[in-house]
């Protein structure tokens, strides 16, 4: 299966930067039923994929995607990494997602 997800230059960058640090060589990517409004994405280092998951090469690391997950809600899923004066994150640009709670923690699709 072919993943349609995309990590922006700058969330490649700290993904390398960060797996780097934790002597890992791959971010799993897969969903829990959590929060105010159902679903939150969770971030793993990892070293192997488990038997589910869908694997895309990037420059530098692979990322494994939980096929649950994927065929859920994270087909068409753009990272990207953001940085300003007070904080740096994620963000999360999902084609799936119809609504999130007011902290922007969890979402509904």
């Amino acid at each position: 299966m072919n993943l349609d997800i995309e990590l922006t230059e700058a969330a490649c960058e700290r993904v390398r930067s960060v797996l780097q640090e934790e002597g890992k060589h791959a971010l799993r990517i897969s969903l829990s039923e959590a929060g105010c409004s159902g679903l939150e994405y969770v971030l793993d280092y990892a070293d192997t994929a488990l038997e589910n998951d869908l694997v895309a090469g990037f420059e530098g690391f692979d990322l494994f995607v939980d096929s649950d997950s994927y065929k859920k809600a994270l087909a068409g899923l753009k990272i990207d990494f953001q940085r300003d004066m007070l904080s740096a994150a994620f963000v999360f640009q999902n084609p799936n997602q119809k609504g999130e709670c007011g902290c922007g923690a969890s979402f509904t699709v």
